[in-house]
């Protein structure tokens, strides 16, 4: 609750991320004490299912960090923390396991996790103060839109235009947002409460996006040939202003050909019909 006149306070962020499916799981935090961490993986716990084994960063590796995360670090190495976690896991059946010192590599798959959704925050939010509960629907938001990537084709059927999301892992099918009217305002300190939140979900949205597409296009050196693309191949279509969790997918009906023999423009068969694209315009899915 929002009172006026009130000193900002700190949160904090609780991500959790599936190892098979990489799904993102996304908790706010009041506090660094253990009944607030303990509440929030019960809140996962709820909401998720329980978990066999929960892997978690080891304190040493904010050896050298900045000071805003001395208080993180501290709060791990509490003695009441580790005890209190272990019953509670052990009581759950759950296996509880830090990685080894020094090894933040260990984590790579969280980290990445964690390098997405800070890097959406900080570049949206800005400086912008948000009350416990706009923050939270800005996290869910960051949640969803991570969850809304495609990972593969659904079927193996050509005509199949569906691809196969974290989200589907989570509720079945894929995530989708509840449509917002277009902020035309860029400025945050020019919108009202509400508004301020659903221009910070459109940011968002354009911002991951765009990144994801990009890391999907990433090319290896020029002293090794990238495959080309193929006919059947199902593919992100690079589009401006898509509304948020909407993927323009399609399938290669054509590649074509220059003298070289590399595949620089494709026909790609979409909901909307044939269309003609660059293949820098163009996307493979991570997982064929």
């Amino acid at each position: 609750m929002r009172i006026r006149g009130k000193p900002p306070s700190k949160a904090y962020i609780a991500v959790f991320v599936c190892f098979v499916v990489k799904a993102i799981h996304i908790e706010l935090v009041s506090s660094l004490s253990t009944y607030s961490f303990l509440g929030a993986l019960k809140r996962f716990i709820t909401r998720r299912g329980r978990p066999s084994d929960v892997f978690c960063d080891n304190a040493t590796n904010f050896t050298g960090a900045n000071n805003k995360l001395e208080a993180l670090k501290e709060f791990l190495f509490k003695k009441e923390t580790i005890e209190k976690t272990n019953l509670f896991c052990n009581n759950e059946f759950i296996n509880f396991h830090f990685i080894p010192p020094r090894a933040p590599h260990f984590g790579g798959i969280w980290e990445s996790a964690v390098k997405s959704a800070k890097g959406l925050l900080n570049r949206t939010l800005w400086d912008a103060r948000l009350s416990f509960e706009e923050l939270s629907t800005a996290l869910a938001e960051v949640e969803a839109v991570l969850n809304s990537r495609p990972l593969s084709p659904l079927s193996s059927d050509p005509n199949d235009l569906s691809a196969l999301t974290p989200g589907h892992f989570l509720i079945g099918d894929a995530l989708r947002a509840l449509p917002d009217p277009p902020e035309t305002d860029t400025k945050m300190e020019n919108l009202e409460r509400w508004r301020r939140v659903c221009a910070i979900k459109d940011q968002m949205w354009r911002r991951w996006s765009l990144e994801y597409i990009q890391e999907l296009q990433l090319r290896s050196n020029w002293t090794q040939a990238s495959p080309n693309v193929s006919v059947g191949d199902m593919v992100i279509v690079h589009e401006d202003n898509m509304t948020p969790q909407r993927w323009n997918l399609g399938r290669i009906v054509a590649a074509i050909p220059r003298g070289d023999n590399r595949v620089r423009v494709a026909d790609i068969r979409t909901t909307k019909g044939v269309c003609r694209r660059p293949i820098h315009k163009l996307a493979l899915l991570p997982v064929s």
